[in-house]
């Protein structure tokens, strides 16, 4: 609609395209090199931490992504044009900045254009006429292959996650105990020796669900409490786990729930002094199993590939 704020991705893009129509319609001859380019980009954009992120997926600096991807419409809208590595400003490209930038009626533009030059190319003659207030369509659009792809891996990831603590819920207990534990050794916790941990619930050992050995004689240990729980860990809980720890005269525990954590029980945590008690609610639970490929399998693997601008680079 008509007068709505740009999403945090094209507000970025519309700051790019602005800023590489500029540094363009100011450099000798209106032109400059894509490295010249990017490097203007960079001074005069403000690029906060988001936009300097790296996908995990690529490798990529998400500013640097968005830029490469949404430039396209740059070119098909017949703003810049491209040629071995050079970038040159047309005169449209000059009018879009002469006077004051509209970032939304901009990129609602670059759209349009590019749209029409789409439906030119395919011979779609009875596509849909673009609106150019249509704004979620042009984020739809304009998304670069990149951010898509993390905006999936999220949701695909939040979902196992969702169904990972489901599942461990159905578990008994002494499973859940046997599980924290072997979370802890995929860590790295007790090195490479499997015998390093062992779930001792059930044993009578003061409210313990299992050890983990630092080192071969055990003289550095980590205590766990493991509770497969639905609702939340309270200070009463943390408060027993502070008197097992120092019934055992230990210096580090973990306590691991399924549920998650009061704010009481979190303070109460905080403020031990003779030992570290870090506590593990389901989401992060959920999300060391995945990290640590613990109860969790690869069904398959995508390759996103880009452009390799080296290869058509004659610098």
């Amino acid at each position: 609609m008509a007068g709505k704020p740009l999403s945090r991705s094209l507000k970025l893009i519309a700051d790019m395209h602005f800023a590489a129509l500029k540094a363009l319609s100011e450099a000798k001859g209106g032109q400059l090199r894509k490295s010249d380019l990017l490097a203007e980009i960079e001074n005069r954009v403000e690029l906060d931490e988001w936009a300097r992120t790296t996908y995990e997926t690529t490798g990529q600096v998400r500013w640097r992504s968005l830029f490469a991807f949404a430039s396209v419409g740059l070119v098909k809208g017949g703003y810049v044009t491209k040629s071995r590595g050079v970038w040159t400003i047309t005169e449209e490209g000059r009018a879009a900045v002469a006077g004051l930038f509209d970032g939304v009626a901009f990129i609602a533009e670059v759209h349009r254009r590019y749209a029409n030059w789409k439906a030119a190319q395919t011979q779609s003659l009875h596509q849909t006429p673009v609106d150019a207030t249509a704004m979620q369509d042009v984020e739809d659009q304009l998304e670069a292959p990149d951010e898509r792809m993390a905006r999936t891996l999220k949701s695909a990831h939040d979902a196992l996650a969702a169904e990972l603590i489901e599942t461990i819920k159905q578990c008994d207990a002494a499973f859940f105990e046997k599980l924290v534990v072997a979370l802890l050794l995929k860590m790295g916790y007790g090195g490479s020796r499997q015998e390093a941990g062992r779930a001792v619930g059930r044993s009578g050992d003061n409210g313990i669900d299992g050890i983990i050995n630092e080192d071969r004689l055990g003289l550095d240990a980590i205590y766990l409490q493991a509770k497969r729980w639905e609702g939340s860990v309270g200070e009463g809980e943390i408060r027993d786990f502070k008197g097992a720890l120092d019934a055992k005269g230990a210096h580090k525990g973990v306590f691991i729930t399924t549920g998650r954590f009061t704010n009481s029980a979190i303070e109460a945590a905080s403020k031990s002094r003779s030992y570290r008690i870090v506590l593990i609610d389901g989401a992060r639970l959920a999300d060391l199993m995945i990290e640590h490929d613990l109860g969790v399998a690869v069904t398959a693997t995508y390759q996103l590939k880009r452009i390799d601008s080296d290869f058509f680079s004659e610098d």
